[in-house]
């Protein structure tokens, strides 16, 4: 195809219509906006404890480099030259919420898909295509953040827009399925497992019936796809064929789990290091639920040797804790956590990762007569805490969370946290 647009320039017609916008090598544009020598040069990120590549560069790319272990482009890397960084999520957590600031500012509603897609609506517009325009304009100036547009007329259709955006510079970012001869050539070049709810597994089953592309999923009759495929199938063939089934989801559904681990930056073995673990990571989880205003009524916590080592013992334990009343009290999920570890805790092992889970969560609480907590009175405390983390971003915490300084995450190529740190903040010369 080249460089010539996929699809003819057309008026847009006045329907609603969807967009999905998608930063471009998000975690190393973020890097390359407060570092300009980044630009054209070949650039990996790297995973928690920085044994995995999770990003790269279209540079790197094009040097053969793929999302591995990174001790496999070792030789790649110091041949080229390659700029190779931990993963600094609080850098990228902070610029994925201002390119989410910015187009809150453009479109009514908006679904923020993941840290670096949303989904964004165009009703009310006459003219998406000029709207998206400037969307890709004004974000990738306001934050310095590249990004693509896809616009259709369903969710599943404007990711296959996206995709050419994306793919094809011809578009300059921007690209609209908006007739039923666009859609059609849309999905005769796009590859069934490339389809956003088809996964893997029924790609396989698809491809095995001839079932090469898109287009020819949609010809499927829809009763086979609904036996065959429930009815998320279903869906999806539906939107393929231009018929919205997905709504967009303003605010986001609350989590049925909240889930927080981390594997040890080295393995440790001593239980002191262990307890400050589960303690800071039970923290972050009832973080979450005051965020979302919901108390847990079940929890979970686990440790576990490394796996990989097949030369060292291996060990995987869990406890369940019930809470008599349900919490989102820091001190009493920590202290649970904690007491449930020890538990758990058998010495002469080599610990990789621990982890909570807060398995069942309910927005209602039903009180005890036997409890002897003063629950208004914490709640004020943990109103408290979460309001001065947050204006001075401030580390008050539980003293059993300890300083985390033999158990944090292995990253030893972390940039500095550009925005969200006045001690990192660029100073010009």
């Amino acid at each position: 195809m080249g460089n010539r647009n996929l699809y003819d320039k057309k008026e847009p017609k006045n329907t609603l219509m969807y967009g999905l916008i998608d930063c471009n090598n998000f975690y190393v544009s973020c890097e390359r906006v407060f570092n300009p020598a980044l630009n054209d040069r070949p650039v990996l990120v790297l995973s928690n404890n920085d044994g995995y590549i999770i990003a790269c560069s279209n540079e790197a790319k094009r040097l053969g480099v793929k999302r591995r272990p990174v001790y496999q482009f070792k030789k790649e890397i110091e041949l080229y030259n390659m700029a190779v960084f931990s993963s600094n999520y609080t850098l990228y957590g902070d610029m994925s919420t201002r390119v989410m600031s910015v187009l809150s500012t453009m479109v009514p509603d908006i679904e923020v898909y993941s840290i670096d897609e949303a989904f964004i609506s165009f009703a009310g517009f006459d003219d998406p295509l000029s709207l998206g325009r400037e969307i890709v304009r004004r974000v990738s100036k306001s934050t310095g953040i590249p990004v693509s547009l896809g616009i259709a007329p369903t969710k599943t259709l404007s990711k296959i827009a996206n995709r050419f955006a994306k793919k094809y510079p011809a578009y300059n970012n921007v690209c609209i399925i908006d007739d039923e001869e666009k859609r059609i050539k849309a999905l005769k070049l796009t590859p069934v497992g490339d389809v956003w709810g088809i996964g893997r597994g029924v790609s396989k089953r698809l491809l095995s019936r001839g079932i090469e592309t898109a287009y020819d999923f949609t010809n499927l009759p829809q009763d086979w796809v609904r036996k065959n495929m429930t009815v998320v199938g279903e869906r999806t063939w539906s939107e393929l064929r231009g018929i919205p089934c997905i709504e967009m989801e303003c605010t986001p559904p609350s989590k049925k789990q909240i889930c927080i681990s981390r594997s040890f930056g080295k393995m440790i073995t001593d239980p002191i290091n262990l307890s400050e673990a589960i303690a800071t990571h039970a923290a972050a989880c009832a973080r979450k639920l005051r965020d979302q205003k919901a108390y847990a009524v079940s929890m979970m916590i686990f440790i576990h040797t490394n796996n990989f080592r097949s030369d060292q013992p291996q060990y995987y334990k869990n406890a369940i804790i019930n809470f008599p009343v349900p919490t989102s009290d820091s001190t009493e999920i920590v202290k649970a956590a904690v007491e449930a570890l020890r538990r758990i805790y058998l010495e002469g092992y080599l610990y990789k990762k621990a982890g909570v889970i807060i398995t069942e969560l309910t927005k209602n609480v039903q009180l005890n007569i036997f409890d002897t907590v003063d629950r208004e009175k914490r709640a004020r405390l943990m109103e408290a805490i979460d309001h001065i983390n947050d204006k001075y971003r401030a580390q008050l915490k539980i003293a059993t969370q300890g300083n985390g300084r033999d158990w944090k995450l292995k990253q030893e190529q972390l940039s500095p946290a550009y925005t969200t740190n006045l001690n990192d903040i660029i100073q010009i010369k």
